[in-house]
């Protein structure tokens, strides 16, 4: 890819990436799991462990490469093999962990995806908050998969194909 394509398509990663963050980190800092968990039943209190600790994790790791690329971008000369590195890493690290959660709070069906209604299932009937920022930043991390769909995999198989022999 270019070296204006990948600089255009880190600035609008870096921009998508700030949205989700600043709603993620307003909904952790307003809402505990006293809040979410009414009913302290022990298999809700886990659940809202989980779904804490997820949106946690993704916070982390959006607000870490959104820095990442606010580096690249500020250099004198823009690195693009490292740009690309840094792409490649946010579509596994970050979509992945908004896609894939470790706690399995909520999936993906993408059966829903093409009928108009919200794609994001959850495992459990959730506070309405919780559900709310899920799906206030799904369009967000929906549209970074889309720009990034090159990093899950031809990104590697070029870079294999360009390796040095040994």
């Amino acid at each position: 890819m270019s070296a204006p394509n990948v600089q255009r398509l880190c600035e609008s990663t870096r921009e998508k990436l700030k949205t989700a963050t600043l709603r993620i980190e307003a909904f952790l800092n307003e809402y505990s799991l006293t809040q979410l968990a009414q009913s302290q039943d022990e298999e809700e209190v886990a659940y809202y462990k989980g779904f804490l600790s997820d949106l946690r994790h993704l916070l982390v790791f959006s607000e870490t490469s959104s820095e990442k690329i606010g580096v690249l971008l500020r250099r004198a000369n823009f690195d693009v093999n490292s740009a690309e590195d840094t792409l490649y890493k946010v579509y596994h690290n970050v979509i992945n962990s908004f896609f894939y959660p470790k706690n399995e709070c909520y999936a993906e069906d993408g059966r829903y995806a093409y009928t108009g209604q919200e794609a994001i299932r959850f495992r459990r009937q959730i506070a309405a908050p919780a559900r709310e920022v899920i799906l206030d930043v799904t369009k967000t991390y929906e549209e970074l998969r889309d720009d990034l769909d090159y990093y899950e995999s031809d990104y590697l198989s070029q870079r294999r194909m360009s390796a040095p022999r040994s």
